[in-house]
């Protein structure tokens, strides 16, 4: 596994003799060192990559798809209910380009059904069906060690953000069907798609279904956390960013746009402010001169 950061997700390597399939490739703009990475001694080691598989199409766990085709002519396998999106390059549904962000485009050559068996690094996986955060996003369960490949299905502390009711009614109802699924698998250890692998996911799914309830009581909170975690991602992406664009920026962006149009009703302006007041706040980020910059930096 490649624990990475929250601009590229973590990459994991299962290795066979009957060849090596990759999960998830990271941001776009990390593509160089997850070349490196996937290519160094921890990774194939001059060895060929049989296979490419994303748990979904979010651009933090794409964005290395076509530099490692490229680069091993080896197919590419994605979730069967987002093979249309990325057919199209729907870059509005995919959350690309409509949410500042970017993929370079890719061909799809095999699809992953939901309640499907494969065969990776010798190990059987199950592709389970995972909406929410991405309502065609797939985890992998290995049931004979217990093990998740959970994508941003099931983080440590919580999990990928959520739209609100006003924009996707499904999100939040997915969102607990989701993780009654993982509750109910005894799962041993969890492979998430950002931070360390850790033990035993019950604690895990404690505090995720804390914040959903808190979630699903109010809708504008659910709003307030996606627009601060998409403008947050910018931003590592960006490195830097004009404090007194922000309010033609959340204008501009059609996520944050829409955001607004359905559930703040608010001006640019105070739109701007909270997100820019409450993520300084909470230190996610800081004012560097007349720019806003990650409060950390996030190198690979």
């Amino acid at each position: 596994m490649f624990v990475r950061d929250w601009l590229s997700a973590n990459h994991v390597l299962l290795r066979s003799r009957d060849g090596h399939v990759l999960v998830d490739t990271g941001y776009v703009q990390h593509a160089p060192l997850t070349l490196a990475l996937v290519a160094g001694h921890r990774g194939l080691a001059g060895e060929p990559l049989a296979k490419i598989v994303n748990t979904h199409g979010h651009s933090d766990h794409v964005g290395g798809n076509a530099a490692l085709a490229l680069r091993y002519g080896c197919p590419i396998a994605v979730p069967a209910a987002e093979a249309p999106l990325f057919a199209a390059w729907d870059e509005k549904a995919l959350l690309y380009s409509y949410a500042d962000q970017s993929a370079d485009r890719f061909a799809v050559d095999e699809t992953i059904e939901p309640g499907s068996v494969h065969v990776w690094g010798d190990l059987e996986w199950r592709a389970l069906a995972a909406p929410g955060h991405d309502m065609g996003a797939l985890v992998f369960f290995n049931p004979e060690h217990r093990v998740l490949i959970s994508g941003d299905a099931l983080w440590e502390h919580g999990f990928g953000f959520v739209m609100p009711r006003a924009i996707d009614p499904r999100a939040l109802p997915a969102t607990r069907a989701t993780l009654d699924l993982i509750a109910s698998l005894d799962v041993r250890t969890v492979i998430p798609g950002h931070g360390e692998p850790f033990a035993d996911a019950a604690p895990a799914l404690e505090r995720s279904y804390a914040r959903l309830e808190a979630f699903e009581a109010d809708d504008e909170r659910v709003a307030r956390h996606a627009a601060k975690v998409m403008f947050s991602y910018s931003l590592l992406h960006r490195r830097r960013f004009p404090e007194a664009r922000l309010p033609a920026y959340v204008q501009e962006v059609g996520f944050q746009r829409d955001l607004n149009a359905a559930v703040f009703r608010t001006t640019p302006d105070a739109m701007a402010a909270m997100i820019a007041g409450e993520l300084l706040r909470s230190g996610a980020i800081r004012r560097e001169g007349g720019d806003l910059v990650p409060a950390a930096s996030e190198a690979g």
